[in-house]
Parts: structure tokens; sequence; C-alpha cells
């Protein structure tokens, strides 16, 4: 096995002995003249595409004001039959000051087994991508450890309008630090066997409803 190894090794290293310097640096070397939108838009056209690409990915799509937030929290829980709500460190108290369900903080020691029995998971995001119906989580404060998002059925995730929605991935990287746990979200967990056969919440939440919040109430 140590033979071996040193003999691929000794292969790069002579492959790399007669390869020319290149000083050129990293962002000048990289072509990067590719589109960055796909199209012009409005912001509200903007929101309406994600709002699009969310349902097309069967995730369920909601709107309202900043004051209506707590309320529409309360009713979607409520709704759900949810008794327990995981709740990230950071998530702002007034989202759910008007639900009922008991609230489960987000904790380290916290096993999968508990994470498993808790109803439902309710987190901001990093970024909104309306191009593809993607949501990106970073592990902020108001969105708690990757694995909260993960391991209960039900995902209840704040998406400010339109702050946090841009048109492409292109525009979602410069906003994200690549050194944060970045989880890419594009509508419920499902997977497909070769028959086709969809089947959902495998590796995350069955069920994503995503709150669209912007404006105030007239």
């Amino acid at each position: 096995m140590s033979g071996s190894r040193e003999l691929i090794l000794g292969r790069v290293r002579r492959a790399l002995a007669s390869a020319g310097q290149d000083d050129t640096p990293y962002e000048q070397a990289v072509v990067r003249d590719y589109l960055t939108e796909h199209a012009e838009r409005t912001p509200e056209q903007t929101i309406e595409l994600l709002a699009e690409n969310l349902a097309d990915y069967r995730a369920i799509v909601h709107r309202c004001t900043e004051e209506e937030l707590p309320e529409t929290l309360m009713r979607l829980l409520a709704a759900r039959g949810a008794e327990s709500v995981l709740v990230p460190p950071g998530l702002p108290p007034h989202w759910l000051a008007a639900a009922d369900a008991t609230r489960v903080h987000d904790r380290a020691a916290s096993t999968p087994h508990e994470l498993d029995a808790v109803d439902s998971v309710v987190t901001g995001c990093a970024v909104a991508v309306a191009e593809t119906g993607t949501i990106v989580l970073d592990g902020s404060p108001d969105q708690g450890r990757r694995r909260i998002t993960l391991v209960p059925d039900h995902h209840l995730c704040v998406v400010r309008v339109p702050d946090q929605v841009v048109a492409s991935i292109p525009q979602a990287l410069p906003r994200l630090d690549p050194t944060r746990p970045l989880t890419w979200i594009s509508g419920p967990s499902a997977t497909s066997d070769i028959e086709l056969d969809r089947v959902e919440g495998v590796h995350g939440p069955r069920t994503l409803e995503v709150v669209l919040v912007g404006g105030t109430a007239r």
C-alpha cells in the first residue's frame, strides 16, 4: 500500500515540476462573463418567480406583512396540530408570541430522537433564490444548527421580501460566507427510486412552508 502511494505521489510531483508557473490571481484566471440573471425583472416580479418556483417544488407558500407574521405563524402551527416547536436561539421573540405550542430550544445536547419528537421548527433564512426556488440557511442565530431543520418533519421558514430575495445563484453567493454551514433547500426533502416513485421526508422535513413577509399593514 505504501509503495503504491509513493508511486502515485511521485508521478504527481514530476507532473507539477514540469508545469509552468502561473501567477495570475484567481479572480482574473477564472472567466466570469456569464449571466448573473436570466431576465430583467422588477423586485415584485422576482418575488413572484420565487413563489412560483417554491410551489413548483411542492413547498407551501404564504404571504403576510410584518405585523401579521405572529398571527400567521400561530395559524399555521395550529393547522398543523403542532404541540411543540423548535426555536433557534436568535429567532425574534415576537414571531411566536401568539403561538400556543411548547417552545423547544436548540441545544447541542439534543439527541436525534428528541429532535424527531418535535412537531415543527420555525426559522429565518440567509437568502432565497428566485430562479431556482431555493432557500439557503447559514446557521445564523435566527436559523440555528443545521440538524434542527433536517430532523423535524415540518419546517416553517420566514423570508423577508424583497431584502432576502435575489434572482440567481451567482447573486446569492456573494451574500454567503463559505466557511459557514450552508444548507440549500429546494422544496421538502424528497427522493425517487428506480421506478421514479417519489418519497418525501427521507433526509429532511416532509413539509416545507415558506412565509414571505414584506411591507406593513395598511
